[in-house]
C-alpha cells in the first residue's frame, strides 16, 4: 500500500466515525464519547498526513508514534461504544469500523516498529 492508499484509507476511517458517532453528539450522557471518538480517529489521519512531509527519519518515527497511539486509541473509544451498548442499532457499522481501527493499529506499530529498528543501525 502506498502513502497515498494510507493517506486515503486513514481519511476515510475519520469519515466513516463521523458518520457513525453524530447521533451520539445530540445526547449528553454520549457526547464526551463522541468527542474522544472524533478526536482520535481524526488524528489518525492528519498525523499520518503530518508524518508522510516528515523532514527527518527521527521526525517520521516520532510522528508515526503519535498515529500508532491514535490509531489504537480510536480501537478503545470503539469497544467502549460497543461494551457500553451505545451503538445501538448500529452496532455491525461499529463493528466494522473497530476491525478497520484495529487494521490501521497493526499497520502503523508495524511501520514504527520497522522504521524505529532500522534508525538503530
Amino acid at each position: 500500500m502506498t502513502r497515498e492508499e494510507l493517506q486515503e484509507r486513514t481519511l476515510e476511517f475519520s469519515l466513516a466515525v463521523y458518520t457513525f458517532i453524530k447521533p451520539l453528539f445530540r445526547q449528553v450522557e454520549t457526547r464526551l464519547v463522541a468527542e474522544q471518538l472524533f478526536g482520535s480517529s481524526s488524528s489518525v489521519a492528519s498525523n499520518y498526513r503530518a508524518a508522510c512531509l516528515a523532514r527527518s527519519d527521527r521526525e517520521w518515527i516520532a510522528k508515526l508514534g503519535v498515529v500508532r497511539e491514535e490509531a489504537d486509541e480510536s480501537v478503545h473509544w470503539l469497544l467502549f461504544i460497543q461494551r457500553a451498548g451505545i451503538a445501538g442499532d448500529r452496532r455491525s457499522a461499529g463493528e466494522a469500523l473497530l476491525d478497520e481501527a484495529r487494521q490501521l493499529t497493526r499497520i502503523f506499530v508495524s511501520a514504527y516498529c520497522t522504521s524505529r529498528d532500522r534508525d538503530k543501525d
